[in-house]
């Protein structure tokens, strides 16, 4: 064991000690994915310990709720979009297929329902909403469908499996800043 040890330089426990600190990484930031997924219907419910009443004074300021009449169920309508949106996004940022860029749409869909819920406590809340997804839609699904052409052109010209081609076509930023940056 001794000769073995000797035999490796710094360069190689560097690159040991690096690929360990890449793996714990990657075990942690597993970790706090699945438990924000599994604390989901937790946070769905804490409208719960709102109080049904028309005004309610949090930390954050007074929240008065116009047309639902009731804190509790203005929260209840948020919760509805918000875990949504959170698993959403979850999926996004972990997705390893070829056609993650659709999951832009219903982000998109939850993004405007959650800021129109807090913003306006409006009435008719999701009525029309799809006049707004018109131009993400209007990008997205042509990049989408270029994106499965050239995907179906190579295999036509090779013979790669679709998993070979999904690992071709992927952008895989090293940070999660990186994840984030590269849609914006």
């Amino acid at each position: 064991m001794s000769k073995l040890q000797h035999k490796l330089t710094k360069e190689n426990l560097k690159f040991h000690q690096q690929d360990k600190k890449s793996y714990n990484r990657k075990i942690l930031t597993g970790s706090i994915v699945a438990t924000i997924v599994a604390a989901t219907p937790f946070l769905f419910y804490l409208y719960e310990y709102v109080p049904d009443t028309q005004e309610w004074d949090t930390i954050f300021g007074k929240y008065y709720s116009i047309e639902y009449e009731s804190a509790n169920v203005a929260m209840w309508v948020l919760a509805m979009k918000f875990v949504p949106l959170l698993l959403s996004l979850i999926w996004f940022l972990t997705c390893k297929h070829w056609w993650y860029h659709a999951l832009i749409v219903p982000i998109a869909m939850f993004s405007y329902q959650c800021i129109v819920a807090l913003n306006f406590d409006a009435r008719y809340l999701d009525v029309a909403d799809i006049i707004w997804f018109v131009p993400i839609m209007a990008i997205v699904f042509p990049s989408i469908y270029l994106i499965r052409a050239k995907m179906f052109n190579k295999i036509n010209d090779h013979d790669k499996t679709m998993e070979e081609l999904e690992e071709e076509f992927m952008f895989k930023p090293k940070t999660f800043w990186g994840k984030i940056s590269q849609y914006f």
